[in-house]
């Protein structure tokens, strides 16, 4: 991998590589600071998953095999144990489909096989952290009774708090923010997987888990489903 790279026309943004191979992390940090993004480094996925959950991060390039905690094990304790929408892609050498399917799962937004291209990981992480709902961080949502603080990471209806996985909170953004118009079902699958698609209907899945937390009984659903096309926040 070359780590020689032109100026950077992209915002800064804060990066935290978990990689126990000190050349990659190196190669990979010297490339990122040298367009002007600020790094910060973990060699195990214990003080990786400690800087995670405790450090501002805007992003995380995190490795699978780690001593101490594995990557899907990081991953996962880290989508459990904190409230941070932080993005995490992750960097291995295995390439089948079960394993693209096992980081997934366990809470990654993004896959990149080594070897790979600096710029291409560059690429990767600027488009996470675009979609990442801490790209908005000072923004409030309101949609009639449904209000968001894209920041706190918070969602109430009439002032009630209601708890929301992470990509129900992404679908739930990406709707108001687009609202009233239609968002379709391959915009909200980009943007909450990027290119990536999941085997499944895992779209129908979390909009089923959306609707759930949000609707109130014998009211009609808050998210409107436009046959043939995708979904909207309906006019309240």
């Amino acid at each position: 991998m070359n780590k020689k790279h032109t100026t950077s026309l992209l915002q800064s943004i804060r990066v935290l590589i978990i990689e126990d191979n000190q050349d990659l992390a190196a190669n990979i940090g010297d490339f990122l600071e040298d367009s002007g993004h600020v790094v910060d480094y973990a060699m195990d996925g214990i003080y990786g998953l400690h800087l995670a959950v405790t450090q501002p991060v805007d992003v995380i390039v995190l490795d699978i095999m780690l001593p101490g905690i594995d990557g899907y094990s990081l991953c996962r304790r880290f989508r459990e144990e904190s409230e941070k929408p932080t993005p995490i892609l992750m960097l291995t050498a295995r390439d089948t489909l079960y394993d693209k399917l096992q980081g997934f799962d366990a809470g990654a937004d993004d896959y990149l096989l080594k070897p790979f291209a600096l710029e291409e990981l560059e690429a990767r992480l600027m488009a996470l952290v675009r979609r990442s709902p801490q790209y908005d961080a000072s923004k409030i949502l309101e949609s009639g009774s449904v209000r968001v603080d894209i920041g706190q990471r918070q969602v109430t209806i009439n002032g009630t708090p209601v708890r929301l996985n992470r990509t129900c909170f992404k679908i739930l953004v990406k709707l108001m923010q687009s609202a009233p118009e239609v968002v379709s079902r391959v915009d909200l699958e980009h943007h909450l997987w990027g290119d990536w698609k999941p085997v499944s209907d895992s779209l129908r899945t979390h909009i089923y888990a959306l609707r759930k937390a949000l609707d109130e009984p014998g009211r009609p659903s808050l998210i409107e489903t436009v046959v043939g096309i995708g979904f909207r926040i309906k006019d309240q």
